[in-house]
């Protein structure tokens, strides 16, 4: 019976996570009411991808206003310094700096945490269309915790398989399908509940993301991200990817 404890922690552990990521899912439901009304696109962004979308989709409109030249060596230069349509476009140009010129990798973060994105989301926030941080890291926090259930059963279930004779090996591995199964339901469903912007969106604004068109590129670009734009765009954006791989 050397495996029983082995048994009771993945149980616990199992247990501990699944109870983490719905009590998550659940507070993240609560937000679901909303002013509802229509989005434009820089909210659609932030709701889709977070801060970071909202910062390429500035770019990418600035890029096709001709005032920055977006390169696909991963260099965004100032074209046309008219001081920015928006806070959002003085961002860009603030982060840029007085030589006009920066690479792309450099000016994504500084846009992101500018004080015009934290406003965005704080007004999204306020009609409930996104979810505060608080409750954004509870949900990233809980999703985490199933993972490592999951795979910590799976390693103790092929340790305590390995532990006994083969005659009991297969009531063993019954006993660890519970836990495992428990664990990789709760995923599976996290997953089809949580599209990808989940962790922005609550589901008032989930619902108002899923109604935009797509014909639009800018509101393509800020539903699904820079994998919509052409290969040269595309290629600018994909010099941040490479740079920033674990």
């Amino acid at each position: 019976m050397v495996w029983v404890p082995l048994l009771l922690v993945a149980l616990v552990v199992s247990g501990v996570g699944c109870a983490r990521v719905c009590r998550a899912a659940v507070a993240a439901d609560t937000r679901a009411g909303g002013d509802g009304g229509e989005l434009n696109v820089c909210e659609a962004a932030y709701l889709a991808g977070g801060p970071l979308r909202v910062t390429d989709l500035t770019l990418v409109s600035m890029h096709r206003a001709r005032l920055l030249l977006l390169a696909h060596t991963g260099w965004a230069t100032v074209v046309a310094d008219t001081g920015g349509r928006d806070e959002l476009e003085r961002a860009v140009l603030g982060a840029i700096g007085p030589d006009g010129q920066s690479r792309i990798p450099a000016v994504r973060p500084l846009v992101a945490d500018d004080e015009s994105v934290r406003a965005l989301a704080a007004g999204l926030v306020a009609r409930g269309l996104a979810l505060p941080e608080e409750a954004r890291r509870s949900v990233a926090s809980g999703a985490r915790a199933v993972r490592a259930a999951f795979l910590l059963t799976l390693v103790l279930g092929t340790g305590a398989g390995l532990l006994v004779p083969a005659g009991e090996r297969g009531e063993v591995l019954a006993w660890f399908a519970l836990p495992l199964v428990a664990a990789g339901l709760c995923l599976l469903i996290a997953r089809a509940d949580t599209p990808g912007y989940a962790c922005w969106a609550s589901p008032a604004g989930r619902r108002l993301l899923s109604g935009l068109s797509l014909a639009d590129p800018l509101t393509a670009l800020a539903k699904r991200g820079t994998g919509v734009l052409e290969p040269e765009l595309r290629a600018a954006f994909r010099v941040h990817d490479r740079q920033h791989l674990p």
